[in-house]
């Protein structure tokens, strides 16, 4: 998943893919990831919105990227959710879709 290596290329940690499409009718994955400070979140989210922009892939909304605290880019289907350590500790957004099964994302990494 491009939006997971991507993440990881900008040193993103704890990078996991939700599969929520059988619980939610608006998105299929989510993809969730921590950065260490405000400026690595925007570091993260630029680098997405770069690397899917450059197949002319566009969000269709960005939220919060401005503070660099938690960003959420909807691309349809797939949302991504840039926590900063403190927020993703806080909010625990995988705890609350625990149920959903988890893609490994890593194991579609070319080599």
């Amino acid at each position: 998943m491009a939006t997971a290596r991507t993440a990881d290329d900008k040193k993103a940690t704890d990078i996991m893919v939700l599969e929520v499409g059988e619980r939610l009718i608006v998105t299929d994955f989510f993809v969730i990831c921590t950065g260490r400070t405000d400026r690595q979140v925007k570091t993260i989210m630029q680098a997405i919105r770069d690397k899917l922009g450059e197949e002319k892939i566009r969000p269709l909304w960005v939220s919060g990227e401005s503070q660099g605290l938690w960003v959420v880019m909807d691309y349809g289907s797939v949302v991504v959710h840039i926590f900063r350590e403190e927020e993703r500790d806080y909010y625990q957004l995988e705890r609350l879709w625990r149920d959903a099964p988890s893609v490994d994302w890593e194991e579609a990494r070319p080599a």
